[in-house]
């Protein structure tokens, strides 16, 4: 039996619950992960899982022996891509995960320009509106709006994401541009449901002072290319990145409304799972994308942090 191989499945059968997964991650057939557990069981000499009809778990021998051997494995890897004789060029897989919003328009131009710089490096970027677990489902590095919660995994601050709110000209023509906060309710308004409270309330920003707006959207997404679109179409006034609508700013296609005012930021983080030694394609992904996210207008970069397991 080839232990390493046998371990490898191991791991991402109980990170994926599923061999069927674990099979596709690994790029082998769902048989032949199933023999190497079978195998590894009859060398262990202990039943390594719980089979349910839906999902595989761990026993206890099982989840003993994940804890003591999947960081051993990450850092042998870790340490052959550091060794290679391959004259510093950097090889491998990146397994990345993003939002759609910053994703299609900004990560994807990112990951084009490492893989110039890097082309030994293959890319799988999964864009969703979602919070993936990283151990759990494989993934090498995550690019995040919202401080990541609940999860053994680094984070380091990119910045603040602004948001503003605008219009087009000719809805401000037609129904007047709202002067304070309160004469929004006299308006349409269009947001992404991530900016509105529990209540409906709307959050405006000026300096330290916050005002909050009950507003009553006449629509409410949570995909934020749909929101732009619907603005852009003279439909109210709405809610934006500015990252997204830079470009309609500065050709005349919209307006900024309440420009003293801002709504809530939000962080943006890049995260990656703490049990794993970073390889050196991680580690270059890393170090590549963090200033160019920065440089995107309407990000804001703050003092650099890396928060470790939540903290």
């Amino acid at each position: 039996m080839d232990l390493t191989a046998a371990l490898r499945a191991f791991i991402r059968t109980v990170e994926r619950g599923s061999v069927t997964a674990a099979a596709r991650d690994l790029g082998v057939s769902q048989p032949a992960v199933s023999k190497l557990l079978r195998n590894l069981e009859a060398h262990a000499g202990a039943r390594l899982f719980e089979r349910h009809s839906r999902a595989l778990r761990p026993t206890v021998p099982g989840a003993r022996l994940y804890d003591a051997v999947q960081g051993p494995l990450s850092a042998i890897d870790a340490a052959i891509e550091s060794v290679r004789d391959d004259g510093g060029a950097v090889r491998g897989s990146l397994r990345l995960h993003g939002p759609v919003c910053l994703g299609e328009r900004r990560v994807h131009a990112i990951v084009m320009a490492f893989q110039e710089r890097h082309p030994d490096v293959s890319v799988r970027l999964t864009l969703e509106n979602r919070h993936a677990d990283l151990v759990h489902e494989g993934i090498d590095l995550a690019i995040r709006a919202g401080r990541p919660t609940g999860e053994d995994i680094v984070m380091r601050r990119v910045g603040l994401i602004q948001r503003i709110l605008v219009a087009t000209p000719a809805y401000l023509d037609r129904c007047g541009a709202p002067r304070e906060p309160e004469c929004l309710l006299r308006h349409a308004v269009l947001a992404t449901d991530t900016v509105l409270g529990r209540d409906g309330s709307l959050t405006l920003l000026r300096g330290g002072e916050a005002t909050e707006i009950r507003v009553a959207p006449i629509l409410t997404t949570n995909n934020a290319q749909v929101l732009v679109d619907a603005i852009l179409a003279g439909r109210g006034v709405g809610t934006a990145q500015v990252q997204l609508v830079e470009e309609a700013l500065s050709d005349g296609r919209l307006v900024r409304v309440l420009r003293e005012h801002e709504i809530r930021s939000t962080e943006l983080y890049v995260a990656y799972p703490s049990a794993r030694f970073l390889r050196p394609a991680v580690r270059a992904f890393i170090d590549f994308a963090i200033p160019r996210l920065q440089a995107i207008r309407g990000i804001v970069s703050g003092p650099a942090q890396v928060l470790t397991d939540g903290h």
